[in-house]
């Protein structure tokens, strides 16, 4: 029993060795290659591993130019200055001065002025003889071709393919989604025209109705939506989409309002309005439409004291870029009333006008005597030469014109 039992033991020893040298070899192995399964690092400093990264973080390369970028690093800088302005031509076709403008001085939009009923088919001729003079002057950027379409007494186009379009005052009285639908089929007439832009609608609220007679520029002509600044922007907004669902950019005009002065800038010199003031509810139709998407406004020529007391409204920098790019958030083109013609601003030489309204944050320059943009243009030219941070402000303003031209497909690719 005694043997059995040392024999047994000596077994046990010997398996219990075996065991341990077949541990050992194991922790071996994995002590000196490491277990696929397990995950372990190697000791091995031949085994493969990737080293630590030395190099510095890769700075991702800059986006690609835009088109409007590439367009106005080609544009000398008499080019982009003509970028800023739309001169007149008359409807019936372009003359002299209006050619001169286009050719020479590389103006780069176009105003049609006067009264025709020579229909639609007769317009998109003039206007392709227009937009052919415009790109030999600066190729591969097309014209913003504009015109007056509101309605009533202020219808420039007329004519076969052409509707008769009622006063605001009436385009008010209708529910704002059948205006939408009107506007639409009325744009949609300019657009087979070649006109891309509409100086329309009226956003300004004349006080009431007995008012409207004394107020020259807007009442005066029944060119007011209504007497309320909520039915003036449900109905100037309808009007503005519908103008740019037909692909005509619609302008609200004519910040910050015409409503409340008794003169009209066109003929009278001193049209103040001293009520408006920077927050005033009459500013409400404008917000409206800005933020339902409206491309263009205008800014009006008259003086608002109670907004700033030092300067008219075209050459105020709390107008144009405090309140509209500012207040209201505004992204597209700022043009400006006419700043030839207007007697309001006879007092200012005109070599300064354009050139102060881009200084004050303006986009686009309208001049609707095309015998006075010669000198307008060159005073902007001149100050561009000699300022660096004015010549700055040309390029932002002739890149937010580029941008805006090649949204409506108006850029050679």
């Amino acid at each position: 029993m005694v043997k059995a039992t040392r024999r047994w033991w000596i077994a046990a020893a010997a398996v219990a060795v075996l065991l341990l040298v077949v541990v050992l070899g194991v922790n071996g192995s994995l002590f000196q290659g490491g277990s696929a399964a397990s995950g372990s690092p190697s000791s091995d400093p031949t085994a493969s591993s990737d080293p630590p990264s030395t190099s510095e973080p890769t700075t991702p390369p800059p986006p690609p130019p835009s088109a409007a970028q590439t367009a106005l690093a080609r544009l000398s800088l008499e080019q982009r200055v003509g970028q800023l302005f739309m001169v007149s031509s008359p409807v019936a076709g372009p003359d002299a001065n209006t050619s001169a403008a286009l050719a020479d001085l590389s103006v780069g939009n176009v105003f049609m002025k006067g009264r025709t009923v020579d229909g639609a088919a007769a317009m998109a001729a003039v206007v392709a003889g227009l937009r052919g003079q415009v790109e030999s002057a600066v190729p591969g950027v097309a014209p913003f071709v504009a015109t007056d379409q509101e309605g009533g007494l202020v219808q420039i186009m007329k004519g076969p393919g052409f509707s008769i379009i009622p006063a605001a005052i009436e385009q008010g009285a209708l529910d704002p989604a059948q205006l939408r639908a009107d506007a639409q089929q009325w744009g949609s007439e300019l657009a087979s025209a070649g006109i891309n832009v509409n100086l329309a609608p009226v956003m300004d609220t004349v006080p009431s109705a007995a008012f409207a007679p004394s107020n020259a520029p807007i009442g005066y002509f029944g060119r007011e939506y209504g007497y309320t600044p909520e039915v003036v922007a449900s109905h100037g907004t309808a009007f503005t989409l519908g103008m740019q669902a037909a692909g005509v950019q619609a302008t609200v005009k004519h910040f910050p309002g015409l409503g409340r002065v008794e003169a009209n800038t066109d003929v009278s010199s001193g049209v103040t309005d001293a009520v408006t003031v920077r927050n005033d509810p009459y500013i409400a139709p404008f917000r409206t439409a800005v933020d339902a998407g409206a491309g263009w406004l205008m800014v009006s020529n008259a003086s608002y004291p109670a907004i700033d007391p030092t300067a008219m409204a075209p050459f105020s920098a709390t107008i144009v870029t405090d309140m509209v790019r500012g207040d209201l958030g505004f992204k597209g083109v700022i043009v400006t009333d006419d700043i030839c013609d207007a007697v309001q601003l006879s007092v200012v030489p005109l070599a300064e006008r354009a050139a102060g309204f881009i200084a004050a944050g303006g986009t686009m320059a309208l001049c609707t005597n095309q015998s006075m943009v010669a000198a307008m243009y060159q005073g902007v030219l001149d100050r561009a030469a000699a300022d660096p941070a004015f010549a700055a402000l040309v390029d932002k303003a002739a890149l937010l014109v580029l941008e805006a031209k090649d949204a409506r497909g108006l850029l050679a690719r």
